[in-house]
């Protein structure tokens, strides 16, 4: 049924339970699952006042990478095909990034920020939804 398919986590046990359930539909599919994690672009806006800080943003995706690698070790001795995508980017636009480059068949996100304000300001659950290249699955998590 899926050959490829897409989680986003941001580590919150929201997020967690999202990863969940596309591991339970990856297991039952056979397909690889992608991880993916968006830890925001490297683009700063410069302060008025004073020095501009500087991140290396690389060490930040590094940071990203290896607080995934609990997670990603379990779901690999479960027997899953576990890909990682930590990327430069906001959540939405990374799901969506990796899902059309490894021609994902679903993307799986948890309903986080489908309610209240949140809601009318954006989130990745509605952003995914209408950007995806493919069908997207948006997991209760709340």
């Amino acid at each position: 049924m899926y050959q490829n398919i897409v989680v986003g986590t941001d580590g919150s046990e929201g997020g967690n339970a999202a990863v969940e359930h596309a591991a339970a539909l990856a297991r039952m599919s056979g397909s690889a699952l992608h991880l993916v994690q968006g830890c925001g672009s490297p683009v700063l806006a410069a302060p008025m006042y004073g020095e501009v800080p500087v991140i290396d943003h690389q060490q930040v995706i590094q940071a990203c990478t290896e607080e995934l690698e609990p997670l990603v070790g379990r779901l690999r001795s479960s027997g899953l095909e576990v890909e990682v995508h930590v990327i430069a980017a906001s959540g939405h636009a990374a799901l969506c990034d990796v899902a059309e480059s490894v021609h994902a068949d679903l993307i799986v996100v948890g309903n986080r920020g489908m309610t209240g304000a949140r809601r009318l300001l954006g989130s990745v659950p509605n952003s995914v939804a209408h950007r995806a290249p493919c069908s997207v699955l948006i997991v209760h998590t709340t």
